[in-house]
This record gives C-alpha cells, structure tokens and sequence, in this order.
C-alpha cells in the first residue's frame, strides 16, 4: 500500500485534486499502521512483565515482511543457543547453496572382468548421507547387478563412506545423549547398508564366491553401476517437521561437499554459513556455528540473525515456496500438531521448534490481521520448564496474528 501512495503521489502526473486526496490518503494509512504498531507494542511490553522473566531470559524479534522493517524487538542481538532453530540456518543455508532441486545420490561402481556370467572384481557401495535411503532402495540397487549380467561375483563388497570426514558426532554434543551416528552410508540410521545389499544380492540367485564384506574407497578407475537419488525437499520435510537432527547433520553435510574439496568437512559448512550471514547484511564473525541440527551447545546465534534469515528466504520465491512447505503449522502438523489451535494461529503459524535442557524456542513466519506477512524469532533461555518457554511464544504469536 505505502509503495504505491508513494508512487501515485510523486511520479504519475495527477490533479492537484487528485495529488491532495492521495496525500490525506497516505496520512491516514500513515496513522493506521502506526496505531496497529502501537497496540502491538503494548501487548508484547505486557508480555514480557510475565514473572518468569524474574528467573529466565528471552530475545525477541518481529519483523514486517510486507512494509520491510522491523516492529518489535527485545535483546534481540544477545547471543543464545538456538536449540533446532538452527535447523533453519541450516536449511536456508543448504536451499540457497545447493539450490532448491538439489538431490542426494548413493552410487553402485564395479571393477574387474565379466567372464561366463562371472563378476571377478569388487562392488563399491558409495555413501551420499542420504538419510532416506530404504531397503526397498536397496533392493532396488541390488537388482541392477543382476541386469548386469552376472550370476556370480567373486571378490569384495566395500562400503565407502568417504563421502565425509570420519567424526562420528557433532562438535560440542553431550556424551551422555543419544546421538545419532553420523554416517555417510545407512539405511534407517543404522550401518546395515552393506549387510542388506548382499542379503539382497544373494536372494536375486547371485552366488557370491568367496565374497566377503569390508570398508574402503572406490579407485577412481570403477565404473559406475547404478545409483539410487532423493530430492532434497524430502530430507527437509522430515528435518523440519519432526525436527530430525540426523536429517539435518546429512544436509549440514551436503552443504560442506558442495565446497569441492574432496571429503565434506564440517568446518566448510560452518565456512559456506557465514558467507551467507555476512551477504545479509550482518557479521559472522559475531556467531557461533557448530552443527546443523541444533544438538551442540557449543552453537550461539541471536533472534536477529535468524529473523534476518527467515527474511532473506522470504525474498527468494523459489526458497520460500520449499521452506514455508516444510515447516511445522500450528495446530495441524508436526512439532507444532498439539500448539496454538485457536483460531488466529491455527493453520496460520508455520516455524520452526527447538528444545534443549533449560533452552526453548520457536521462528518461522504468520500472517498479521492487516493482511501483511510477519517473520519472528523467539529464544526462552534459563527455563527449566520447556512448557513455560513454550506458552510464552505462543502468546506471542496470537498477539501477532490478532493484531
């Protein structure tokens, strides 16, 4: 609306008539949104007097995506861990590298000589962190041996998981939790890849003479065999919804293989993060990236990075379109299915969730009552109960969407 008042008022050719009801026109949309902010304003001030605040900590950003500005903010550059807001580092970071129709590949290479049906020579079986790989993909993989003509194989089955640097865990993960492994080649999280990949072979009529199964890398001189590929939307959906930390370490890690330097390290995601932190306008050096599922503590971020995010994702369609489709929706799906089931928030707010011990939080996107598109971020730290934390946000977001 202020866009083209703006534009009518001082670039088209009007009667002074015209000119002096446009500019009462501005003046009184001017007035309007200033009231609206006003009232939003004094609902969030009343929020924050809540007494949890006399033991915890929140940070707090609204940002009006439509008008292009912020509307509300509250120690909203204090560092905090994010929890699994960092998953939406991580996302937009992955979309906006990768590109939104980006696929995971696991690949099939053999080596050696076909004689009378005989495959004497090895199979590599080559990880790409796809954490939606199934057995029936498996199988699916094993069927293109037997389509290569061959009904006995005579040497190795190697798993080559080089496609990442040999760290099983996330940097600054707690010991005592139950983390996934990660893995650059398995089948439900667990290293079976190559146990169901012979168990499949053997069960198309394939002898395997004196097979047996190892680990190493596939020499540059194998051919290429067959390959198994899932679209990056659907690791995302699942990252997002269910807030899968396994999802999201294998998308950390695809981001890091996009930097080309052989073996995907987490220090190169952390490298290609900052980058886009510092072409939003703000300083990566001002943060702390670690992981990409939000599991480390050793991750410090503040509400104003990852509303700055939410909106530079909102600018690019494409980004937009896969982001808003994978993030939880109040009251109807998700991490969000049992959250704000009123009726302004209800199938309104879609963001992302993120809970540590002490650390709740909640950032994604929902429409105001004026009709104008919001991003927000909120970060509860010091709160032993997550549910305080939780209430807290989403009486935030009906302040929001009520306004």
């Amino acid at each position: 609306m202020l866009p083209l008042l703006l534009f009518l008022i001082f670039l088209v050719p009007l009667t002074p008539f015209m000119k002096k009801y446009l500019f009462l026109s501005l003046i009184l949309w001017l007035s309007i949104a200033a009231v609206a902010q006003d009232s939003l304003r004094i609902k969030l001030d009343s929020l924050l007097r809540d007494p949890m605040f006399e033991t915890s900590q929140v940070g707090l950003m609204v940002y009006d995506l439509t008008a292009d500005s912020a509307l509300y903010t509250y120690n909203h550059r204090q560092l905090m861990r994010p929890a699994s807001t960092m998953k939406l580092v991580t996302a937009i970071t992955a979309l906006d590298q990768l590109g939104c129709r980006y696929q995971y590949e696991t690949r099939i290479y053999y080596d050696g000589i076909i004689v009378d049906s005989t495959l004497t020579g090895n199979l590599y079986c080559v990880g790409g962190f796809d954490p939606t790989l199934t057995s029936d993909d498996v199988a699916m993989l094993a069927d293109c041996v037997r389509r290569l003509g061959v009904d006995s194989i005579r040497g190795l089955l190697v798993a080559d998981r080089t496609m990442k640097e040999a760290q099983d865990y996330g940097e600054g993960w707690c010991w005592d939790d139950e983390n996934p492994l990660l893995t650059s080649l398995t089948v439900g999280r667990k290293n079976i890849f190559l146990t169901l990949f012979a168990e499949e072979i053997a069960r198309l009529g394939i002898n395997l003479e004196r097979v047996r199964l190892d680990e190493g890398r596939r020499p540059v001189s194998a051919r290429l065999l067959a390959s198994c590929k899932h679209p990056i939307t659907l690791v995302l959906e699942r990252m997002m919804k269910m807030s899968d930390n396994f999802h999201a370490e294998s998308m950390f890690y695809q981001t890091a293989a996009s930097a080309n330097k052989g073996v995907a390290r987490a220090a190169d995601a952390r490298n290609i993060t900052k980058r886009l932190i510092n072409k939003i306008g703000l300083k990566a050096d001002n943060y702390k990236i670690a992981d990409g599922s939000g599991l480390s503590l050793y991750n410090y971020v503040s509400p104003e990075l990852l509303t700055m995010l939410l909106r530079y994702a909102w600018r690019q369609r494409d980004i937009r379109d896969v982001l808003l489709e994978s993030l939880p929706i109040a009251g109807i799906d998700g991490t969000l299915k049992d959250r704000m089931r009123g009726a302004s928030t209800k199938g309104n707010v879609r963001a992302k969730t993120g809970t540590l011990t002490g650390i709740s939080s909640l950032a994604g996107y929902c429409p105001a009552a004026n009709g104008h598109s919001l991003c927000f971020a909120i970060i509860n730290q010091g709160v032993m109960r997550n549910q305080i934390g939780r209430n807290f946000q989403d009486r935030v977001c009906r302040a929001l969407c009520e306004e």
